[in-house]
């Protein structure tokens, strides 16, 4: 996004200022710049700027947004970031008054995250080739997130030293540079041994790196990386429903909770700071265990 009315050092001094107050990670920081960028460069072509908006001219921005087909859920996020950004102008006397003070959210619907059946998630590990290097990482990568439930960001950013085989878990740096441990259990501890020893130095070739699931060019993976292969890999196990590195993690959590997992443990397990978060995938349990009682009651 160009930075047509000087708009952008004042974006960088709000970011700057909430990453050293709130740990943002560069993701999340990122997004926040695309956001206030496109503000900035919407206002500023109808004469206006990010610092003398008023509510109505942010009124029209979100009923612009609206009209092009953004999603609510997308414009509750850039109104969040909104309003992050005009307390902190308040805050640095930058303004008087908080243009969004007044602007209400927009309603959400609360959309079950799509999960993976068990059977779904048995096709999609063994779907990847063994025998190679590249495969014999694709199967560990699978493990480690569908046994820790990570972020796909978590995962493509494991190093060597936030795993300890000897305890069996696994350090994640997740959002807000807050830390878990969680445990990798037998299945993705057995595929990490077995990828150091046959598949890592095979990729690495010689190169020095403490990634733990380095790319063919012995550099940290992307997410987006990832994501392909994990769609080349579920077309290879004839799964159809629409997929994405986060199912795999509403997988995680849907899974345990089927079992008889405490929803404490699985937000502990998930990084989630609140339980509010976890307990959509109750209805997910509870969803499932209908579709259970429907097929095979004689009642149902």
């Amino acid at each position: 996004m160009r930075d047509t009315d000087g708009q952008t050092p004042i974006i960088d001094r709000y970011l700057d200022a909430i990453w050293v107050e709130k740990g943002l990670s560069e993701n999340t920081l990122s997004s926040y710049r695309r956001d206030l960028a496109a503000v900035g460069y919407w206002l500023n072509e109808r004469g206006g700027s990010l610092l003398t908006v008023t509510e109505e001219q942010l009124q029209n921005y979100l009923a612009d947004r609206f009209d092009g087909g953004v999603s609510p859920r997308s414009t509750a996020r850039m109104l969040s970031c909104l309003r992050g950004f005009y307390r902190y102008q308040v805050r640095e006397n930058r303004i008087e008054q908080d243009p969004t003070a007044l602007i209400q959210n927009p309603r959400l619907g609360r959309p079950l995250p799509k999960s993976l059946s068990e059977d779904d998630v048995e096709a999609l590990l063994a779907a990847p080739d063994t025998d190679s290097a590249l495969g014999l990482r694709d199967r560990t990568m699978l493990e480690v997130i569908y046994a820790c439930g990570l972020r796909v960001s978590e995962l493509v950013g494991l190093t060597l030293q936030q795993v300890n085989l000897r305890q069996g878990v696994v350090r994640i740096i997740g959002k807000g540079s807050k830390e878990r441990l969680v445990p990798l259990g037998d299945e993705a501890l057995q595929w990490i041994r077995v990828y150091l020893k046959d598949g890592r130095p095979e990729l690495l070739n010689g190169v020095q790196t403490d990634i733990l699931f380095p790319s063919a060019r012995a550099r940290m993976m992307t997410r987006q990386t990832f994501w392909h292969r994990l769609k080349q890999l579920a077309t290879k196990a004839g799964i159809d429903k629409e997929l994405s590195p986060h199912t795999l993690r509403h997988a995680f959590a849907t899974h345990l909770l089927n079992h008889g997992a405490d929803l404490r443990v699985v937000q502990l397990l998930l990084g989630h700071s609140d339980l509010s978060t976890t307990q959509i995938y109750t209805h997910v349990a509870t969803s499932r265990m209908q579709e259970l009682h429907t097929k095979h009651h004689p009642r149902g």
